[in-house]
């Protein structure tokens, strides 16, 4: 099967189970937006390579892969992804990026100032990452705007991710220092 499909030539795409919608309807704007913040944290995760911050990346990746596939499900199609054993995005995703941030606090990174992103490679992908994400986190917004039944749990995941990065970004600085 080829990638060209011709089927978005006259601006739809597909959602899940086959529903089509305009490429700037708000559900493509959140997916888009959230798939430009994986190859983001991938970019990141190339640059921290073998590290311990680059094994964490990796699962955030794995849990935006659940993120955006809920994303490209209607409301009307949500029980049967369910059914079918899609992930949904729940508060224990968040939990673990409280615990990497209360852990990354506890060594004290933090906030001393405003932060100038560049110090090192790993700390501007990192930082760059954080940037997209708040994007991402917008579109998700305008969008639970426009449907109030979506996942609030989406919301906070993006929310406290781009909180993670950032003490990411000041823990890779403080790594060269």
């Amino acid at each position: 099967m080829s990638i060209v499909t011709k089927t978005g030539d006259q601006g739809t795409t597909a959602l899940m189970y086959g529903r089509r919608v305009p490429k700037h309807h708000p559900r493509i704007e959140a997916c888009g937006s959230v798939d430009e913040l994986n190859a983001a944290l991938g970019l990141a995760r190339a640059v921290a390579a073998n590290t311990p911050p680059g094994e964490a990346l990796l699962g955030v990746q794995r849990d935006l892969i659940a993120l955006m596939g809920e994303l490209a499900v209607l409301p009307e199609d949500l029980p049967r992804y369910v059914q079918d054993g899609f992930a949904r995005v729940t508060p224990e995703m968040t939990a673990r990026l409280d615990a990497q941030i209360a852990e990354l606090e506890g060594r004290g990174v933090g906030p001393k100032g405003w932060a100038l992103p560049g110090a090192n490679p790993l700390a501007a992908a990192l930082d760059n990452a954080r940037a997209v994400c708040r994007r991402a986190e917008r579109r998700v917004c305008a969008l639970r705007e426009a449907e109030p039944s979506l996942n609030p749990q989406v919301l906070i995941y993006l929310n406290r991710l781009a909180d993670w990065l950032w003490l990411q970004a000041r823990a890779a600085e403080a790594a060269q220092d």
